[in-house]
């Protein structure tokens, strides 16, 4: 398979919800994309591929909710996202924008861009706060999936040769 190809397909499985970036840099390593092109080349797209429906949910979410909330499939699956966000919103609240960080920087099940964008966008935070927060969990979450994905020496290795 090409870089290109690799690069696309993590670009695309980074934008998907749930999986996001924390699922597209373990995919890297198993496209067996070396450490070193992984870190300077595949984690920039998978961070761009992630970031880029987060605007869209931040300044619509609250939008589709609304118009959408009846509409049998949909405003199911919208109910049970903005659900979910408003529990963790909780922790989220008193800390606002650190706490939005470590939401989504912390690469856990649940939490991520998608989650943190709602959360965002239920709380009522400054979009560029709130974009800002998530741009720099993202990159963190990142870092801390390819050195899982890696291994920290390979990686240390591969960026001093």
């Amino acid at each position: 398979m090409t870089r290109a190809k690799c690069y696309l397909i993590i670009l695309a499985v980074s934008m998907l919800p749930i999986i996001e970036l924390r699922g597209s840099i373990p995919i890297a390593a198993a496209l067996d994309i070396e450490p070193r092109i992984a870190f300077l080349e595949a984690l920039p797209f998978a961070i761009i591929g992630n970031l880029l429906p987060v605007p869209f949910i931040i300044l619509f979410f609250k939008y589709f909710l609304t118009k959408f909330r009846k509409v049998p499939l949909i405003g199911t699956i919208l109910t049970k996202v903005h659900n979910k966000a408003v529990e963790k919103a909780d922790k989220i609240k008193s800390y606002a924008f650190w706490g939005l960080f470590i939401f989504v920087a912390v690469p856990c099940p649940g939490t991520g861009a998608w989650t943190g964008s709602v959360i965002a966008s239920i709380l009522e935070m400054d979009n560029k706060k709130a974009f800002l927060a998530i741009v720099l969990g993202v990159i963190t979450s990142g870092l801390i999936m390819g050195f899982i994905s890696y291994g920290l020496w390979d990686i240390l290795v591969a960026l001093v040769k």
